[in-house]
């Protein structure tokens, strides 16, 4: 079994992370694009073409399934991958998970990028999924960028600045990108921190990592012999794991595998 990951960045390192649990004997192949980054703000054409991109590059190591572990892409390239690769190749998106996080009650944030918050797309999960439920928008600017690479001091200063914007009656947080979710922890700390709490944070990862194996009619097996393989492309190219990405749990979990062993 192999699934093949894509995403602008290491964001898709949660989905990869959480794959990776529920099937240690998957082979991953994770396909970003470092060198057109972010794709966020980007038109809706130019980040379909982006994905497209590096989808290609992940389907010539003729993956099982293909994830498209990034919010922005799910928005805009879901079509124009699944009519590319369907139905020989699966493509699984990621969607934001107001669904459960409105499912228990109280009052839900959606944190996510100054592009996604406000837009139809989310105004239109919000109408389909909160039921009722109060939700707040909060836009994190820089926040994805911080996390891309590395750089702590501003990944603070970012998180700092939307739990400001989040009010203290919040009891659920949606993680709007699979960036955040590599600074689960940070978030919630600096939210309970500033008296928000105690409070779920609700990621996309463990869905969409579930979602790939019920595609492939497989069930999880997390007692499976670890001998799953990791390839990495960085724009096209075969490369080893960023460094950044082993500054957060999920990087470090995937690190020991060497690409093709």
């Amino acid at each position: 079994m192999k699934i093949a990951l894509v995403d602008s960045g290491i964001g898709l390192l949660a989905a990869a992370a959480a794959v990776r649990r529920l099937r240690p004997d998957a082979d991953l192949v994770l396909s970003s694009d470092p060198d057109s980054m972010p794709w966020g703000p980007r038109t809706p054409e130019d980040v379909s073409a982006h994905a497209v991109a590096a989808a290609e590059a992940a389907a010539a190591h003729r993956p099982d399934a293909l994830v498209v572990a990034c919010n922005t892409a799910s928005v805009h390239a879901l079509p124009a991958l699944r009519e590319r690769f369907e139905p020989g190749l699966p493509v699984i998106g990621t969607v934001p998970a107001i669904k459960p996080a409105a499912a228990a009650g109280g009052h839900v944030a959606i944190w996510a990028t100054p592009a996604t918050t406000g837009s139809a797309y989310q105004r239109r999960l919000i109408a389909d999924f909160a039921g009722g439920t109060p939700v707040t928008e909060v836009p994190c600017p820089g926040l994805a960028d911080a996390v891309q690479w590395d750089q702590p001091a501003a990944v603070a200063d970012a998180i700092a600045a939307a739990a400001a914007r989040t009010p203290d009656t919040v009891t659920a947080v949606v993680l709007g990108c699979t960036h955040y979710e590599l600074v689960g922890d940070a978030i919630r700390t600096a939210l309970e921190s500033s008296g928000t709490g105690p409070l779920t944070l609700h990621g996309s990862a463990p869905a969409v990592a579930a979602q790939a194996l019920r595609r492939l009619g497989l069930a999880p097996d997390p007692a499976a012999p670890a001998t799953g393989t990791l390839t990495v492309l960085l724009s096209g190219r075969a490369e080893p794991l960023p460094a950044a990405a082993l500054s957060y749990a999920q990087g470090r979990l995937l690190a020991p595998v060497a690409a093709g062993h």
